[in-house]
């Protein structure tokens, strides 16, 4: 079978890829926002050295990092309707799942960003009355951000190549989109590897972003 390119004419092609292009973003931003947020929690509870937050905060993570994405995106959109009683969209279902999925990634990567930040700082913290949420609120996160930005931004870099498995719920998203693009054309092999290309490019340019950002947090420092 050849190859044959010459059908390609973005202005139709961008029919029925831009919405899932919008839907792939949406989805990233969601889950990195959300992701962060929850991951901070488990990485807080894991460090806390209480039993009661450690083991709990242990076991969501250390589960869900052992678990193919794929299968915990179909668990999520086969199970949790059945548990409240109605269904929910695919597109929910998938911001539901990538949040609580990424939470278990950016916890570990925010573990590291906590513990690299040096245990003086901590204890002048509590020396000038502080308690341990002000101490992390005021002095520990805001370094372990800066320290662990360029590591954040690369698993988010992972995410959005991962929102391509949301097929196996039927959401739109931007392979979805090449994909009933190739569907109408006849041209499924042409159209998948116009979206690898299309994945490539953004996720390597972002990649070199990610680099720059790196050169100049270290120069700060």
């Amino acid at each position: 079978m050849e190859l044959d390119f010459s059908f390609l004419n973005w202005g139709v092609i961008s029919s029925f890829v831009v919405k899932g292009f919008f839907f792939s973003i949406q989805l990233t931003l969601v889950a990195m926002v959300g992701g962060i947020a929850l991951g901070t929690v488990l990485a807080l509870m894991r460090l806390s050295g209480k039993k009661w937050l450690v083991l709990p905060a242990s076991a969501y993570v250390n589960t869900l990092r052992s678990i193919p994405l794929v299968m915990v995106i179909l668990w999520f959109f086969l199970l949790i309707p059945l548990l409240i009683g109605r269904p929910m969209g695919a597109e929910l279902s998938a911001m539901i799942t990538f949040t609580v999925f990424e939470a278990a990634y950016y916890s570990e990567i925010m573990r590291a960003g906590i513990q690299s930040v040096p245990r003086g700082q901590v204890h002048a913290g509590y020396a000038v009355g502080m308690t341990y949420g002000q101490t992390m609120q005021l002095i520990v996160l805001p370094q372990a951000f800066r320290n662990m930005l360029p590591v954040l931004l690369t698993q988010t870099i992972i995410l959005f190549q991962d929102t391509s498995l949301v097929y196996a719920i039927g959401a739109y998203d931007l392979l979805k989109g090449f994909e009933v693009a190739g569907k109408n054309f006849n041209r499924p092999v042409e159209t998948t590897l116009v979206a690898a290309v299309v994945y490539f490019i953004i996720c390597f340019s972002l990649s070199m972003l990610v680099r720059r950002l790196q050169k100049k947090i270290a120069i700060i420092r």
